[in-house]
């Protein structure tokens, strides 16, 4: 009976060499590259978005949290996904999805209809994620897959420091609209090659059942926090009845949530993995430090396109310093990660980032493009020592079999934290400096300022000083976040083994 069933199972295709690997691995590593390119390409592109649609700036940051929120949600589902329609299949679906979306951003008229296609672009960006690493390790052999899963990285890497620099240049020179058009033509050739090149790597589809409850209940509470944090400054927070209600509506919701998913015998997010302390350690970390980075990454370009003169091209310059020296020192510490303890690593890489968001604490609104851009580039130095290392050691805390399940969760917790890191920052920027410049407002003596010095130019003077303030507020929180996020690193127990990621997300 054995060889019965061992005869009637499908061999394993073998792996690709050749034309045929180089070809399916730039098809992989582009799809993500292209995912991970959209969560940053459109920081730079906020200022021309909301001229362009009649909304506020902070308005404006929705097309990034949308897009954030949508992406979190969708990466817990990639493994029901791959194994109810086959993992092929689900990896060319998303891409045309992507791509279509993609279209549908560009071409919407109103801030609505752009946000609902983001949240589609997300959904169906997030599984491809995972789904290209896993893929990657199918077609490689493995002898090199260290290798493919370097290329892999590599694209994670290099695409948010292209992302503000792409952005910038599309739209100062043909409008914002073709940063979400440029990915049309690549997610249909990544499509098309995709299921010629690697539908004989096709899985067997499995009627499998999806928590749909626990589903029903993340969508409902990530939805009602998101958007109780993107409206709060426009209705005034808990003095409107609609916050209100959304507040009440994530509470509840989250608690039914963790109740439902703790008791749930297959779960959409397993939750018990935080049953080990690294592991929670490692996320918590995670989500601080990430919060910082992501917010200071949404700020930059806002404060440099809205009140230092850049166009959206040098701001993107600017903001995509910080990933030029990570990718030179990805590989040191991913050889630094296998000899030291993870946690004094990460304690270095963290505190490095939190010194320098306390130098950009100190910013002056006379700063040239490098007195602002080189702070940006050191911090690159420390991006590295905080990501790699701390992957391992959270997931090198939990149980092999628990590993793909422990890194989705990993990373729909980072990138829901971006989110609302976005929404927070831009809502605490304009609040500070509307209360700066109420103070210094009720300082000022007209009868001592400088003679030619008008009303119009004093209010200039004095909005933009404001704003400077409530900026170096904002990176000096950044900084103690980061600082935070150090000191709780040592919670976590010495790794007694290396993280297996091969089937991590």
């Amino acid at each position: 009976m054995t060889d019965a069933v061992a005869t009637a199972r499908p061999a394993e295709p073998p792996p690709l060499s050749g034309p045929a690997l180089v070809l399916a691995g730039l098809v992989l590593a582009v799809a993500n590259f292209l995912v991970v390119l959209d969560t940053t390409i459109a920081n730079v592109a906020v200022p021309h978005i909301a001229g362009g649609l009649a909304v506020s700036p902070t308005q404006g940051t929705w097309v990034i949290t949308s897009y954030a929120v949508a992406e979190a949600i969708s990466v817990p589902l990639t493994g029901f996904l791959a194994s109810r329609f086959g993992i092929v299949k689900t990896f060319v679906v998303a891409m045309l999805g992507f791509g279509f979306f993609s279209f549908m951003c560009g071409f919407a008229p109103t801030l609505g209809l752009l946000c609902a296609s983001r949240v589609m672009q997300g959904l169906f960006g997030g599984p491809m994620m995972p789904l290209s690493q896993t893929l990657l390790l199918k077609i490689f052999p493995p002898k090199q897959q260290p290798a493919a899963i370097g290329l892999w990285s590599m694209t994670t890497l290099v695409a948010p420091i292209v992302g503000p620099i792409l952005g910038g240049v599309l739209c100062d020179n043909v409008g914002w609209p073709f940063i979400f058009y440029i990915n049309v033509p690549i997610a249909v050739v990544c499509a098309f090659f995709g299921w010629r090149m690697l539908k004989s790597r096709e899985t067997p589809a499995v009627k499998t059942r999806i928590d749909g409850v626990g589903l029903g209940l993340l969508v409902v509470w990530v939805g009602a926090l998101q958007i109780m944090l993107d409206e709060g400054k426009n209705l005034d927070w808990f003095n409107s009845t609609e916050i209100v209600l959304l507040a009440i509506v994530a509470v509840i919701g989250f608690a039914a949530f963790l109740i439902w998913e703790l008791t749930e015998k297959n779960p959409v997010v397993d939750l018990r993995v935080f049953r080990h302390r690294g592991y929670t350690v490692g996320v918590f970390t995670l989500c601080v430090a990430f919060a910082g980075m992501f917010g200071s990454l949404v700020l930059t370009p806002l404060w440099l396109q809205s009140y230092m003169g850049y166009t959206a091209t040098w701001s993107g310059y600017s903001t995509a310093m910080m990933g030029v020296l990570a990718v030179f020192m990805a590989p040191v510490a991913a050889q630094l990660a296998a000899k030291f303890d993870p946690r004094r690593l990460v304690f270095l890489g963290v505190m490095w980032l939190g010194a320098m968001a306390f130098v950009r604490g100190h910013s002056t609104s006379d700063m040239d493009f490098w007195q602002i851009s080189l702070p940006l580039l050191f911090m690159g130095i420390g991006m590295p020592f905080f990501f790699v290392p701390l992957m391992g050691l959270a997931l090198a805390s939990v149980e092999p079999h628990e590993t793909a399940g422990a890194s989705g969760l990993l990373n729909f917790a980072r990138t829901l934290t971006g989110a609302m890191a976005a929404s927070v920052v831009t809502t605490a920027w304009e609040n500070g400096a509307t209360a700066s410049r109420a103070q210094m407002v009720g300082e000022l003596h007209p009868e001592a300022l400088p003679a030619g010095v008008g009303a119009p130019m004093l209010d200039q003077l004095v909005q933009s000083q404001a704003v400077v303030l409530s900026t170096n507020q904002i990176f000096l929180v950044v900084g103690l976040l980061f600082a935070v996020a150090a000191a709780v690193v040592w919670l976590a127990p010495k790794p007694g083994r290396a993280a297996d990621l091969s089937g991590a997300h």
